[in-house]
């Protein structure tokens, strides 16, 4: 876990223990994304230690109210539950990111009780954006160099190259633009054979 990321865990179990709903706190550490979770305090998803993000492109980066390295409350589905989820970007002493705290709270008991607590569970978080900014390329292309990093130049099996590009989609990666030319170049193969790829994910699928 990177030191910085450390100094969070007091705060990460600060907030999980003053939510009035379970509440589930998860530090994630960008430099290793395939296990990007490094603490976890609480539990509302199931989030164990050394799983990978699930929602930092398809919900945050995607999220029109990206800002400032973060969005609020944003809802999914996880077991049935209703889950609100707020997210921020981590940086070091130079500006890059390496981490993100992700907090998800319960929301299926103020769901319930909707009438009462008012504006809970008003958002309009998961509405996108057409155009997405410089700030969120440039995070996604740096997911991508952490993702490949230790493949990059080396010749991959067909296979290594598909299960990176299952990765990559299943994480929401090619919703970005621009984001399969990148992942083609380091692969050192066309964007069709990146079409290619996912086309064979999607045949794969139960």
């Amino acid at each position: 876990m990177h030191p910085i990321l450390k100094a969070f865990i007091p705060t990460a179990n600060l907030i999980q223990k003053s939510s009035p709903f379970a509440c589930e706190v998860v530090l994630h550490d960008l430099s290793h994304p395939q296990r990007s979770v490094v603490y976890v305090a609480g539990d509302v998803t199931g989030r164990k230690v050394g799983q990978s993000f699930d929602h930092l492109v398809s919900e945050v980066l995607n999220s029109k109210n990206f800002k400032d390295d973060y969005v609020a409350n944003y809802f999914f589905t996880k077991d049935e539950k209703l889950v609100k989820s707020s997210t921020a970007f981590i940086r070091d002493e130079h500006g890059e990111i390496i981490g993100a705290i992700c907090v998800n709270v319960d929301a299926s008991v103020a769901r319930s009780l909707f009438e009462v607590t008012g504006n809970f569970l008003k958002t309009s978080e998961n509405e996108f954006e057409s155009e997405q900014n410089d700030d969120v390329t440039q995070i996604v292309l740096n997911l991508i160099d952490k993702i490949i990093a230790k493949n990059e130049g080396k010749k991959l099996k067909k296979e290594q190259k598909l299960e990176l590009v299952g990765f990559m989609n299943e994480k929401g990666i090619f919703n970005i633009k621009g984001a399969i030319e990148v992942v083609a170049a380091k692969l050192n193969v066309s964007k069709i054979t990146i079409y290619g790829y996912l086309d064979q994910l999607k045949k794969k699928r139960p």
